[in-house]
């Protein structure tokens, strides 16, 4: 089986990309937890962080700051969360290393809400205003 990850990192599968670079993407959660909520991930495949090499842990959680920044700007949320689940038992969803940029909003409270299924256009302007912002992170 192909990781789904890897499959949009190629293109193969559509997404919401926020970010890019040659060795990162970010891209709006498909399920988000709370409007804004996206996903840093490094383009090699590694299925658990304790996988990858130190250098590439540092340089996964260096590209969170300036995402979160511009999440935060174009959501006006309130705060954030930072998540990164190793291993099925800690509900990792899908088997390749990211980190997830939570925003979070006071209005809500802080209880973790069942997932919504976004909708594409809502996903699209979401990652416009997102890209937006990171231009000025």
């Amino acid at each position: 089986m192909t990781c789904l990850f890897c499959q949009i990192i190629t293109r193969k599968i559509p997404a919401h990309f926020i970010y890019e670079d040659d060795t990162h993407i970010a891209i709006m959660d498909k399920y988000p937890i709370h409007r804004g909520h996206s996903l840093v991930i490094p383009r090699k495949h590694h299925e658990k962080i304790t996988d990858m090499p130190v250098e590439e842990v540092s340089a996964l959680f260096s590209k969170v700051p300036s995402v979160a920044h511009a999440v935060i700007e174009a959501t006006g949320a309130d705060g954030f969360n930072i998540g990164q689940n190793n291993g099925r038992a800690a509900n990792q969803i899908i088997p390749h290393v990211h980190v997830h940029i939570i925003p979070r909003y006071t209005t809500v409270g802080v209880a973790w809400p069942k997932r919504s299924i976004a909708s594409e256009k809502e996903l699209e302007d979401l990652a416009a205003k997102i890209r937006k912002c990171m231009k000025s992170a």
